[in-house]
C-alpha cells in the first residue's frame, strides 16, 4: 500500500467505528466499558509528529498564523492535560480501561509535540512553560481535563471549519491539523461514556460526593474562563487565551454568535457521526448552545 493510501486508510479508520458487542448496550455494564474503550484503542491514528512535513507558507498566511495569540496557552493546555491523564491512569486497576487511558494520555502528549514542532517550524515565539503541578486529587484532575475538553472542542470544531472555509488556514495546514481535531472528538466521546459508566459503578452513598465534585469542577471551569475573559490567569499575568469564545473575532471571521453556534453544532454532529450509535455523545455543551441559540440571531 502506498504511503498516501496508508494515511487515507488510517484517517478513515479513526472516524468510522462499529463495536463488536452484540445487541443493545446497557449503560454502566461491562459491555459498555468494552465499547468505549475499544473505540478509543481501535481508532488510534499512528501519525508521527516528528516526521510531519510542515508546508511552506506565503508571507500573508505565515503572518496570520504566527500572529494568533493562542499558541502559548495551547501548548500549556496539552502539557497539563497529559500530566492529569497520566496521574489518574495510575489509580486505575482495570486492564482495558487502563490501556485506553494510556492511549488518551499518549495522544495528549502527542498534541503537545505537534504544536511544539509547528511553532518551531514557523518561528513562533513562546513564553517559558510553567512547571506543571501533579494534581493532589487524580480524579479531580481527570474530570477537569475531560470537561474542559468538552467545552473547548465544541467551539474548536466550529472555528476550525470556519477558518477552513474562509481560507484563513491554508489547505496544507488544515490537512496537517485535521487528525488532531478529530482526536479531540474521540477523547470527549470516550470521556462522556466513561462518566456515564463510572457513575453506575458507585454505591448509592458514593454518588452524592461524586456529583458534588463534578459540580465543583464546572464552577472551577466557569470561574477560570471568566478570569481568562478578563485577561488574567491565576498568576495575574496577562493572557489572551479565551479563544474558544472569541476566536472567530481574533481570526477575523465575519460570523455573528448565532452563526458561530450553528457552525459548532453542525460540526459537533459531523465529528461524532461515524462512531457506533450505541455510544453516548457529549451532550451538555451542545444542549447549552442550542438553548442559547434560541435567544440570539
Amino acid at each position: 500500500m502506498s504511503n498516501d493510501a496508508t494515511i487515507e486508510a488510517a484517517d478513515h479508520a479513526m472516524r468510522h467505528w462499529l463495536g463488536t458487542e452484540p445487541g443493545r448496550i446497557k449503560i454502566g455494564s461491562d459491555a459498555h466499558k468494552r465499547l468505549f474503550c475499544r473505540m478509543l484503542l481501535d481508532t488510534h491514528n499512528p501519525y508521527k509528529p516528528a516526521v510531519i512535513d510542515w508546508p511552506e507558507l506565503g508571507p500573508d498566511a505565515l503572518h496570520r498564523i504566527t500572529s494568533l495569540p493562542i499558541w502559548d496557552i495551547a501548548v500549556q493546555t496539552e502539557g497539563r492535560a497529559t500530566l492529569r491523564v497520566e496521574t489518574y491512569t495510575k489509580t486505575v486497576d482495570d486492564p482495558l480501561l487502563r490501556d485506553a487511558l494510556i492511549m488518551d494520555g499518549g495522544e495528549e502528549a502527542r498534541h503537545k509535540v505537534v504544536l511544539s514542532k509547528m511553532v518551531e517550524a514557523y518561528g513562533i515565539p513562546l513564553a517559558p512553560e510553567p512547571e506543571y503541578e501533579v494534581p493532589k486529587d487524580p480524579e479531580w484532575g481527570w474530570l477537569v481535563t475531560g470537561y474542559s475538553e468538552c467545552i473547548d472542542s465544541f467551539f474548536a470544531f466550529g472555528l476550525f471549519e470556519s477558518a477552513k472555509r474562509t481560507g484563513y488556514f491554508p489547505v496544507e495546514l488544515v490537512e496537517t491539523f485535521e487528525p488532531v481535531i478529530q482526536e479531540e472528538a474521540r477523547h470527549i466521546l470516550f470521556f462522556a461514556n466513561w462518566v456515564a459508566w463510572y457513575r453506575r459503578q458507585l454505591s448509592w452513598w458514593q454518588r452524592p460526593a461524586f456529583e458534588f465534585k463534578v459540580m465543583q469542577v464546572w464552577i472551577f471551569l466557569i470561574w477560570e474562563r471568566i478570569g481568562i475573559a478578563k485577561g488574567l490567569d491565576s498568576g495575574g499575568e496577562m493572557q489572551d487565551a479565551n479563544f474558544t469564545l472569541t476566536g472567530h473575532q481574533q481570526i477575523g471571521l465575519d460570523l455573528n454568535l448565532g452563526e458561530l453556534l450553528d457552525m459548532c453544532l453542525a460540526q459537533d454532529q459531523y465529528r461524532m457521526g461515524g462512531y457506533d450509535e450505541r455510544l453516548l455523545r457529549p451532550s451538555f455543551v451542545p444542549r447549552i448552545a442550542r438553548l442559547a441559540r434560541r435567544f440570539v440571531r
